[in-house]
């Protein structure tokens, strides 16, 4: 990807994104043209170019750095415990919480797939792929050693995937619940899902973040 050196082509970069997301988020990426992202963004539609040679290079481009930021996100959540009870809470409550701040990224990560070619959609759903690895790699060392109760590692994973994820299609801050209650009432739902003990799991609640979250 082509890039303009210096601040005030980084920042325009970065509003091209942001507006990118937003716009995908509403319209749909067939919908949008890059026209309306350049009036979104308040420059002619040919200067978007010389940040994104093609409109698909723009969608794998947030599609990426979504997937980068996700990775990041865990690596600086991951617990230095062992305890595949504390672990799966980590990964919960921090899954939770990047997607809800990243609601439209989020969106567009998961609705268009679809519209990369064939190469690219490999690269992302590697990364995916990757990132699901280390729940898979939690819930099996919580079955071997006795801490869960599961019957299926892979199919369990992709519920819990979709089960946390799903949170932004209803998800509102200000209304009912908070990003702490709905993240604690998660944690509760994960944990009957895979089978944990009861005692394991009420040991590892207080090394958990949803405590101190508060709704954005």
């Amino acid at each position: 990807m082509a890039r303009t050196t210096g601040s005030d082509g980084e920042k325009t970069e970065a509003t091209i994104r942001e507006a990118a997301v937003n716009l995908i988020a509403r319209l749909g990426y067939e919908a949008m043209s890059m026209r309306q992202l350049a009036s979104e963004v308040g420059v002619q539609a040919a200067a978007l170019y010389r940040y994104f040679p093609t409109k698909e290079e723009l969608l794998f481009t947030l599609m990426r750095e979504h997937m980068e930021g996700l990775t990041e996100a865990w690596e600086a959540a991951r617990p230095v415990s062992a305890d595949p009870v504390q672990r799966l809470s980590a990964y919960v409550e921090n899954h939770i919480a990047f997607h809800i701040e990243r609601r439209h990224a989020t969106h567009v990560s998961n609705m268009e797939l679809r519209s990369l070619s064939p190469e690219r959609l490999t690269q992302i759903l590697r990364m995916r792929t990757a990132y699901e690895k280390e729940l898979r790699a939690i819930l099996r060392d919580g079955a071997e050693t006795g801490v869960f109760s599961i019957d299926d590692t892979g199919l369990t994973a992709m519920a819990l995937i979709q089960m946390m994820t799903g949170v932004i299609v209803w998800f509102r801050p200000g209304e009912r619940l908070s990003i702490a209650e709905v993240t604690t009432t998660y944690l509760s739902m994960t944990m009957r899902l895979v089978g944990a003990k009861i005692d394991a799991y009420s040991a590892a609640r207080p090394f958990g973040r949803a405590k101190d979250a508060v709704a954005f």
